[in-house]
């Protein structure tokens, strides 16, 4: 670890830190409806969307109805983009010439962007045509993003309103944020990164000649207008198979700390977006401090374990002093490789700048943990929110049980039917992480898809479908993953990541909307202060704790003592 290192982190923090209570600003005004500075420019279109697609934006619907239009809309997205990738040889915008996709393979990458995991199993520059890229998965990345920002604010409304049946109308919501948010910040950061030399252009792939004489076939495409929407809607999705490793997604030193930025941005707004709605932006600060707390002692961790050697090069005789470089891009060094692996993985992104295959096995742990605690540091844009509030409602609830006192949350009584659906929204993440982890470790067929055995290979497994639970998308590089066991299960996998956590919390929504505002008292358990981030933190941990470290025991923990003693996988 270098004090350089830290500095680039530590400035890191302070730029989120800053955007947090602007930015969130932005977004209440926007989702509310009031006037911002791009309202006569996008206030036009706003308004012929709605009367285009029939739409009174003055409508609002119950939280049955909420969800029922968005697994609607959902539904709707999954079967275009299933067609655009299976009808990909006959479709325009295709230079390079590439085939259709394999039925497994489509129906587990239409789900994969659907869901906002942007799951690969593919590699993108030799397998997705332009119009693939840009009408499929971009049109996703920008949809899928926007949805999880309008959950999260259909449940900030669901705790700010007193005795009301409605808690928006999610195809404003989603109409608002994709125009004055997601597609003005997307153009202005699409045009920064061509200038910093990342590719957007229709001219095809070019064959260039090495020094040695060699003819080498070089991928371009719309790169650009794909990474921004990638990293600003914690999609991850990338146009080339090396992700953000590659130079034409990720050039240069300012580009990779655009993204690490571009990730958390939103995801740390929102925080402050919910302390305003709820008019009490302690609140917002309580669960910024929160998450904050989680993402600083894995950053440290991730950075402390990827700057020790593996202690076998030592005892080889091998020069150790530079850490572990192995999958780590030089460009970037260990301090921004840690940084970016933490920030992926706290949120739903999944974009990579360095391969964790290649990680120690404690900082390999440390994406993983991420993911398992439901990716509630920040996290995806919006779920990352309403994740958090999940564990929010049990602190409180344990507090409630500590003092005898019925659990309060911002005034609204938490009683048996929000405790019944927060735990369905936590627990269905297990279930399927560790399940089909089962399934495919005690399988022959899908055994083969993994390269390492012992606690590595099965750390390979598990990482896929914590991955995918979690609407992550990054994977341990080592795994196979393009067989029909792995696709379909997969792609069950995210869905009920995504949908059977979403629809949970959009029952509390309307359950709290509905309540009335109890006054707060003497044994009011205030939730805007130090004791309740003790709290919340303290159950996070207990409850992943619990519920996974059998598995990581099996996996990085004893890989760990292995490596100390001589034996590699």
């Amino acid at each position: 670890m270098t004090f350089n290192g830290w500095i680039q982190i530590a400035v890191f923090c302070a730029i989120i830190i800053a955007l947090a209570r602007p930015l969130g600003g932005y977004l209440m005004r926007v989702v509310e409806g009031e006037r911002t500075l791009l309202s006569p420019i996008f206030g036009p279109v706003e308004r012929g969307l709605y009367r285009l697609s029939g739409i009174d934006p003055k409508q609002e619907q119950s939280w049955l109805s909420y969800a029922l239009a968005m697994i609607v809309f959902k539904a709707g997205g999954f079967v275009l983009l299933y067609a655009i990738l299976r009808l990909q040889p006959v479709l325009p915008l295709n230079p390079d010439g590439q085939g259709a996709i394999t039925p497994d393979l489509a129906f587990n990458t239409a789900i994969s962007f659907l869901t906002n995991t942007n799951w690969q199993s593919y590699g993108g520059e030799s397998t997705m045509s332009y119009l693939s890229q840009m009408l499929g998965l971009t049109v996703q990345n920008f949809i899928s993003a926007a949805a999880g920002i309008a959950v999260a604010v259909a449940v900030i409304r669901g705790f700010a309103r007193r005795s009301a049946g409605t808690i928006g109308n999610f195809w404003t919501d989603m109409v608002r944020v994709t125009l004055y948010i997601l597609l003005p910040i997307c153009f202005v950061g699409a045009l920064v990164i061509v200038w910093q030399g990342v590719p957007q252009t229709f001219m095809g792939e070019v064959t260039a000649t090495t020094l040695e004489g060699a003819k080498q076939v070089i991928s371009l495409g719309p790169v650009a207008s794909q990474e921004a929407i990638k990293m600003l809607g914690t999609n991850g999705g990338g146009f080339f198979n090396a992700n953000s490793a590659h130079p034409f997604e990720n050039p240069t030193a300012l580009t990779n700390m655009m993204q690490v930025l571009a990730i958390f941005a939103l995801g740390g707004a929102l925080t402050n977006t919910f302390g305003r709605m709820v008019r009490d932006e302690r609140q917002g600060w309580a669960v910024f401090a929160a998450m904050g707390l989680l993402f600083l002692v894995g950053v440290g961790v991730l950075y402390w374990s990827e700057a020790h050697a593996n202690p076998l090069l030592a005892q080889l005789g091998m020069d150790s002093s530079l850490g572990n470089m192995e999958g780590k891009e030089v460009r970037f060094g260990i301090a921004q490789s840690a940084l970016f692996s933490t920030v992926t993985t706290d949120a739903s992104c999944g974009a990579v700048d360095a391969m964790m295959e290649s990680f120690l096995p404690l900082g390999g742990m440390v994406p993983l943990v991420n993911m398992m605690l439901g990716e509630i540091v920040f996290g995806g844009v919006g779920s990352g929110l309403y994740g958090f509030l999940l564990f929010a409602i049990v602190a409180v609830f344990v507090a409630g049980l500590m003092v005898g006192r019925t659990p309060e949350y911002l005034g609204k009584k938490i009683e048996a039917r929000e405790m019944k659906l927060t735990i369905l929204g936590i627990l269905c993440l297990p279930l399927v992480m560790l399940g089909f982890t089962a399934l495919a470790v005690v399988l022959p067929g899908p055994l083969g898809a993994l390269s390492a055995a012992g606690p590595h290979g099965f750390t390979e497994a598990l990482y896929a479908y914590v991955s995918g639970a979690a609407n992550n998308g990054s994977a341990f590089a080592g795994i196979s993953a393009n067989t029909p066991f792995w696709n379909t299960t997969l792609g069950i996998d995210m869905v009920v990541g995504r949908f059977f956590v979403m629809i949970p919390v959009l029952g509390i929504a309307g359950a709290m909307a509905a309540k009335k505002t109890v006054p707060a008292s003497a044994g009011t358990f205030p939730t805007n202060g130090p004791l309740f981030v003790g709290l919340v933190i303290g159950v996070i941990v207990i409850v992943g704790g619990l519920t996974f470290f059998p598995s990581l025991a099996l996996g990085p923990i004893v890989e760990h003592y292995a490596m100390n003693a001589g034996t590699l996988y």
